[in-house]
Parts: structure tokens; C-alpha cells; sequence
């Protein structure tokens, strides 16, 4: 794959994974979704079903909203990416491991699965080109 092949794919994955976060964190906090665990309703529901205490659901959504404003922020300042990245990797283990956890079916814990995958891809091409 070309640089510059290379700097588009990453760019798209930044700003899907940027929009993704602040949807999920912002637009649908207290909306139901298919995709919440054990059927929540909202996202403080869906984090008393993984059985994690509500001051974390404070704690993942800074975190994950940081990650977001610094995915759209890496498009002018490429070093932010890799950070954002890999601490987002780290956050979607764990949200996929909270669907396991609680025996979703697959589909609830796609777009985990998904955000896992765009996240290590950024961090690989990032790392090996």
C-alpha cells in the first residue's frame, strides 16, 4: 500500500471512529439501540447490567469523547493518532469482554468488534509505514 494510500485509510478510519464515539456518547447516550448489552434501554442501564459501578460510565465516556476529539484533531496533528488508537483498542477489549461477560449474542457486540478492528488497523499502518 502507498503513503499516501496508507494516509487516506487512516484518515477515513479517524474520522468514522471520531463520529462513531460522539454518536454512541452524545447523540444516543439515553436512547435504546440494538446494540446495547443485555437489551439496556440507555447507557447507564447497559453499565448496571455489566455490573460496573456508574461513576465508570463517566470515566469511559470522557475518555472515549477525549479519543474522539483527538482522532479529528490527528488529522492536522499526526501524532495524536497512535495514542487514541491504542487507548481506544484498550476500551474496546473492554467493552467486548463486558458483552461476553453478560452472554450477548454476537450482533450486540458488532460494533465493538468493529471500532477494535478500525482502531488496531489504524495503529498498524501507522506503526509499520
Amino acid at each position: 500500500m502507498s503513503e499516501i494510500t496508507q494516509m487516506y485509510v487512516v484518515s477515513v478510519l479517524q474520522i468514522i471512529l471520531a463520529f462513531g464515539l460522539i454518536n454512541v456518547w452524545l447523540l444516543r447516550f439515553n436512547k435504546p439501540t440494538k446494540y446495547r448489552g443485555k437489551g439496556a434501554k440507555s447507557m447507564a442501564e447497559e453499565f448496571r447490567a455489566y455490573g460496573l459501578p456508574k461513576w465508570s460510565m463517566y470515566v469511559v465516556g470522557a475518555l472515549k469523547l477525549l479519543i474522539a476529539g483527538n482522532l479529528l484533531l490527528a488529522l492536522w496533528y499526526p501524532s495524536f493518532v497512535c495514542p487514541a488508537a491504542g487507548i481506544l483498542v484498550l476500551l474496546m477489549l473492554g467493552a467486548i469482554t463486558m458483552h461476553i461477560k453478560v452472554r450477548d449474542p454476537f450482533i450486540r457486540a458488532l460494533p465493538a468488534i468493529l471500532m477494535l478492528a478500525m482502531s488496531l488497523t489504524i495503529v498498524l499502518l501507522v506503526r509499520v509505514f
